[in-house]
């Protein structure tokens, strides 16, 4: 049952779609992680991790953007999340992604984040996004810089504290001008 307006689309080995009921469980085990959900803010009760879930649906319905669903199209199961976030106190809009357990080192994030960069540029018309990382996330940091995204600024998170501030290539520097799978 689909929660928002969100579009779907397919890469080669994923699809993006917006969040579904069934996908509640798999994000609220990652958000109470606290080892793997650490740079993604982390919850230690139940109920706060699931207004997390909650909190990304109404972002969809006040920006009409927020966190896709990434399904893992040979296993059918939720691969994790990524998409454009922009809550109050952000300093713009970023591209954010979370791959869950057993889907790491695969290239699923980046495989999903370039999809959505493709997306925000060509059909909601952003001329920049960011990516906001905490400083220890190397990985997360490698995946940015492997999208083309430089280091910005160090600036003070309202939820993360100290972050960082990645700057994605705008569509004109990129080599398909942006247009990616929508060309």
């Amino acid at each position: 049952m689909a929660l928002t307006n969100a579009p779907r689309f397919e890469t080669q080995r994923l699809i993006l779609r917006g969040p579904e009921m069934a996908d509640s469980e798999p994000l609220i085990a990652f958000l109470m992680d606290d080892v793997r959900s650490e740079g993604f803010g982390g919850y230690t009760k139940r109920d706060d991790a699931w207004r997390w879930y909650a909190l990304n649906i109404g972002h969809w319905h006040i920006h009409g953007y927020g966190y896709l669903s990434i399904e893992d199209k040979e296993t059918g199961k939720p691969a994790g999340i990524c998409g454009i976030w922009n809550p109050e106190g952000w300093p713009e809009p970023e591209i954010g992604w979370v791959v869950f357990e057993g889907f790491e080192g695969k290239g699923i994030a980046f495989e999903a984040a370039l999809a959505v960069r493709q997306w925000a540029y060509t059909e909601l018309g952003f001329t920049t996004l960011t990516s906001n990382i905490v400083p220890d996330n190397a990985r997360s940091i490698a995946l940015a810089e492997r999208l083309g995204a430089t280091f910005e600024r160090a600036y003070e998170n309202v939820q993360m504290g100290l972050d960082h501030l990645y700057r994605h290539p705008a569509p004109a520097e990129l080599d398909d001008g942006g247009m990616g799978a929508y060309a």
